[in-house]
């Protein structure tokens, strides 16, 4: 399987480990991300239409130094899936979204015509942080998940139900069953089991198989291995429950 983001550092969280969690389940991923940090919508719309080489190329994970357009990642092979997002502090107004989303999907189509797009679902910020409450407004980081939550279901209709990656259910689900350290700066996935939930829920949705027992363990922070079932355990839910809640096949 050939997944291509189209992102942020959201992405570049969320694709850290998913080559590596795919390999020590037998499958072969390779996860492209392009990389801008703090990238919106609307700025993706602005370098589609430059066709900017302004992305870093990150492949499984890793950074290469290679620095191409979207036009030159989607030419560069035949992708299965392609995946959108918002950036975070945008993500919970879907204004924000278009026209912007459409356009990036439009020019998906005609330059990656086999590929299925997918929306990467991104996730709250860390009660008390003050990018949550200071520069959003929020009281609780549950009501900024949900009012990304959706956004996100609106974007997706808009898509023709295009497919969510259900990241941000994931977090809430770790959040409920205890988890006390997903974030490394409030807002971006922490390098041990932040990363590696979301790995787990990217993995569920591309290929449908389950994470439980996945034996990758070479995180960059350490991660119990009660940890480690928890994250499983909330990502496999959290897929699950997306697979019926829309109806994924």
């Amino acid at each position: 399987m050939k997944v291509l983001a189209i992102g942020n550092s959201f992405s570049n969280d969320a694709m850290r480990y998913l080559h590596d969690i795919a390999k020590a389940d037998g499958e072969n991923v390779k996860a492209v991300n392009l990389f801008i940090g703090g990238c919106p919508f609307s700025r993706h719309y602005v370098n589609m239409h430059n066709d900017a080489a302004d992305y870093d190329f990150e492949y499984n994970g890793e950074r290469t130094g290679i620095k191409v357009s979207i036009r030159q990642a989607l030419q560069s092979d035949i992708w299965d899936v392609v995946t959108l997002q918002q950036v975070s502090s945008q993500s919970v107004d879907y204004e924000t979204y278009q026209p912007y989303l459409d356009a990036l999907a439009e020019y998906v189509h005609i330059h990656a015509p086999k590929s299925k797009i997918m929306l990467h679902q991104t996730w709250a910020y860390e009660q008390n942080s003050a990018r949550l409450t200071e520069e959003l407004g929020y009281k609780s980081q549950n009501d900024m998940f949900a009012d990304l939550k959706s956004a996100y279901k609106q974007a997706a209709k808009a898509l023709g139900e295009a497919e969510i990656i259900p990241c941000g259910e994931t977090f809430q689900k770790l959040i409920d069953a205890g988890a006390a350290s997903l974030h490394r700066d409030t807002f971006h996935a922490s390098l041990g089991l932040g990363r590696l939930a979301l790995g787990y829920v990217w993995y569920e949705m591309l290929t449908g198989k389950s994470c439980i027992g996945n034996r990758f363990a070479d995180t960059d922070e350490p991660v119990t291995v009660q940890e480690k079932e928890k994250a499983q355990e909330c990502a496999h839910k959290a897929a699950d429950e997306y697979r019926r809640m829309y109806g994924y096949v």
